[in-house]
């Protein structure tokens, strides 16, 4: 069962829903709209909505301001060779808003999904950075 959830805000939901399911290996939950789709890895629900269309978390603020794709906010996947995710992606039209960087914990990179919502792909050089010091 998820235990965090995370909506994005896409411009095409059957074109996120392949881009999450086919090159990071999320599973789909379920779909039932067209604007629609719950997706899901591990521990992680991800919550796609289409940009402007509701009822729901895409719709249009009171004051008439309709979500946008894109921001700085962004889900973490962990990854064991940061390196050989990264080569593999752009020949699927991946898009990255940076080289490999390397922080105090572990190196990094952000990937973009279709609509430009940034995807942290993480690599720990510490082991309590990992996902599995958590357990």
């Amino acid at each position: 069962m998820a235990t965090v959830s995370v909506r994005y805000i896409v411009n095409d939901v059957d074109e996120a829903i392949s881009f999450y399911c086919r090159q990071l290996g999320f599973s789909e939950v379920m779909h039932p709209a067209p604007t629609f789709s719950m997706l899901s890895l591990g521990d992680l629900r991800l919550v796609l909505s289409a940009a402007g269309d509701g009822p729901g978390g895409g719709q249009a603020m009171p004051d008439g301001t309709l979500p946008h794709p894109g921001g700085w906010n962004r889900f973490t996947i962990e990854v064991s060779d940061l390196t050989a995710t990264v080569e593999t992606l752009p020949a699927s039209g991946a898009h990255f808003r940076n080289n490999i960087v390397t922080g105090v914990g572990g190196r990094q990179t952000l990937l973009e999904d279709p609509s430009g919502n940034p995807i942290e792909l993480f690599e720990p050089i510490l082991p309590e950075a990992g996902l599995s010091s958590q357990d």
